[in-house]
């Protein structure tokens, strides 16, 4: 049933609830339990869907309701898509270069790892920290190693953000890859690589408007809308558990 209108607005006009960016992108990614999304923009997300409410006593996910009456774990970085701008300005490249020398280099960058707090960081909780390098030998700094040590960076980051969430037990069958950075071949091979989970990549798209122009339709049908979502990729894990190693044994240090 249907409320009145709020006070103030004309009888006749349907208002609907509203939903915040990252609520809307999952409505408009069609998002179910079992789906993870991580969003490579300038900042970072990696969230999930779950009937029930969750808690993290670690304060590692915050845990919102979601648009549709279920709820949305998520953990937040600071450090995405600018890591990758930061590391193609030093090597005087544009992101298509920056991914190509990635491809060139083995999993793993040769034992190089970029920790890449360039502005602090939110999860983990270090405002004051600043990006490391670590690795660096004569053999492992070449500038492929440093291109594809920037993109695994990245990656980790979040890659540790998706472990909290399947620690608070939410489930996960699969993540969806969205974002600028998201559209670089190479962020997506090497997201292969380190996620742990059936990896898609939707069509580019204003997911968030189409969250709302969801959330429109049903409060005008009743009826949660159901879409299709074009995807333009599924790569197949390729797990490179070097990777998610060696980047762990730098965040202890």
């Amino acid at each position: 049933m249907r409320s009145p209108a709020p006070p103030g607005v004309p009888a006749g006009i349907l208002v609907g609830p509203g939903a915040g960016d990252n609520a809307a992108a999952a409505l408009g990614l069609d998002a179910r339990p079992g789906d993870v999304v991580v969003s490579l923009g300038t900042s970072g997300t990696v969230f999930a869907v779950s009937e029930r409410a969750l808690a993290d006593d670690t304060a590692t996910a915050a845990c919102f309701a979601d648009a549709s009456g279920a709820f949305l774990p998520i953990v937040t970085t600071l450090n995405a898509a600018r890591v990758l701008d930061a590391v193609a300005g030093l090597l005087g490249v544009d992101h298509d270069e920056l991914g190509r020398l990635a491809l060139e280099a083995d999993p793993g960058a040769g034992g190089l790892v970029l920790q890449p707090y360039f502005e602090g960081e939110r999860t983990p909780n270090l405002p004051d920290a600043t990006a490391t390098l670590f690795g660096l030998t004569l053999g492992s700094t070449t500038r492929p190693n440093l291109a594809r040590a920037a993109i695994e960076g990245m990656l980790c980051g979040l890659a540790d953000g998706l472990e909290a969430i399947r620690r608070l037990d939410a489930p996960v069958q699969r993540v969806r890859l969205i974002g600028g950075a998201a559209r670089n071949p190479a962020v997506a091979r090497v997201a292969a690589e380190v996620f742990d989970a059936v990896l898609e990549l939707p069509e580019p798209g204003e997911y968030v408007a189409g969250g709302a122009a969801v959330q429109a339709a049903w409060a005008l049908t009743g009826q949660r809308p159901e879409w299709p979502l074009a995807l333009r990729d599924a790569p197949a894990a390729d797990r490179r558990p070097v990777i998610r190693s060696q980047y762990a044994a730098r965040s202890a240090v």
